[in-house]
C-alpha cells in the first residue's frame, strides 16, 4: 500500500552536508509518522530521527544538534538534512513511514535504502 523512495545519498568529506529525501506514495502522508534508520557496515540498523504527524521530532544523541528532520506534506516527503557528518555516519539510511488506518494497529513500512559515505 505504501512505498517509499529514498535519494540524496553519495560520497561526501567529514565535516560537509548532505539532504536525504523520501518520497512516499500510497496511505495518507499526513498521518504517517515518518523516520530515518540507518545501518553502518557490519553493524544492526540504529534509529536517527523520527518526526510524527503532528511535527513533534525525536533524535538519537549520536545525531542530536547536527542532523534535523522535516516533512512537506504537500510533497508527500520527509528529508534528512545531515551536518556536520562524520566518518561513522557512513551507513545505508533507511526510510520508514507507520501508518495506522484503525484504531490497534499499525503498519510499517521501509525504503530500499540509499547509501551514505563520509571520507576524505
Amino acid at each position: 500500500q505504501v512505498q517509499l523512495v529514498e535519494s540524496g545519498g553519495g560520497l561526501v568529506q567529514p565535516g560537509g552536508s548532505l539532504r536525504l529525501s523520501c518520497v512516499a506514495s500510497g496511505g495518507i502522508f499526513s498521518r504517517m509518522e515518518m523516520g530515518w534508520y540507518r545501518q553502518p557496515p557490519g553493524k544492526e540498523r540504529e534509529l536517527v530521527a523520527t518526526i510524527s504527524s503532528g511535527g513533534l521530532t525525536n533524535y538519537a544523541d549520536s545525531v542530536w544538534g547536527r542532523f534535523t528532520i522535516s516533512r512537506d506534506n504537500a510533497k508527500n516527503t520527509v528529508y534528512l538534512q545531515m551536518s556536520s557528518v562524520k566518518p561513522e555516519d557512513t551507513a545505508v539510511y533507511y526510510c520508514n513511514a507507520q501508518a495506522t488506518p484503525v484504531v490497534e494497529r499499525t503498519y510499517v513500512y521501509w525504503g530500499q535504502g540509499t547509501q551514505v559515505t563520509v571520507s576524505s
